[in-house]
C-alpha cells in the first residue's frame, strides 16, 4: 500500500510541475522586450513580428517541432523573422525570457511578447499567431 502513495506522489508531483512551466509562460504575455541583443534585439526594436523556437538536440519533443518551424521559416516571405535558438549552445536569450523547457516557442509583436507557448504545436496553431 505505501508504494500505491509513492507512486501517487511521484505523478501528481510531475503533474503539477508540468503546470507550473505552463503557467508561468502565461504569465509572460505582454512582458516588454527591450533588453535582447544582437540581431534578434535589433529586429525587435525595428518593430518586427519576431518568433523564438527554443530548442535542444537531444529533445525529442524538438525533434516533432522543428520540421514545423522550418516549414514555417520557408513560408513567411519575410513578414516574419523566425529565430531558432539551440539552448545547448546559446542558453543567454532562454534566460533572459524565463525559458524552463523545450520546445518553447516565443511570438514577439510590438517588442511584447504575444504568446509563450511551451511544448509541440500544431502548424495550425502557431499560423494563427503569425
Amino acid at each position: 500500500m505505501f508504494i500505491i502513495y509513492i507512486a501517487g506522489a511521484i505523478i501528481v508531483f510531475f503533474i503539477l510541475m508540468n503546470l507550473s512551466v505552463v503557467l508561468r509562460a502565461k504569465l509572460k504575455k505582454g512582458k516588454s522586450l527591450s533588453d535582447l541583443g544582437g540581431e534578434i534585439g535589433k529586429a525587435i526594436k525595428n518593430g518586427e513580428k519576431v518568433v523564438l523556437y527554443f530548442y535542444s538536440p537531444t529533445c525529442s519533443a524538438c525533434k516533432v517541432q522543428t520540421p514545423i518551424i522550418d516549414k514555417l521559416m520557408n513560408s513567411v516571405d519575410g513578414k516574419v523573422k523566425i529565430f531558432k535558438i539551440d539552448v545547448s549552445r546559446d542558453i543567454n536569450v532562454a534566460l533572459k525570457l524565463g525559458v524552463m523547457g523545450t520546445p518553447s516557442t516565443v511570438i514577439i509583436e510590438n517588442a511584447r511578447i504575444k504568446e509563450f507557448f511551451v511544448g509541440v504545436k500544431s502548424e495550425n496553431k502557431l499560423r494563427k499567431f503569425l
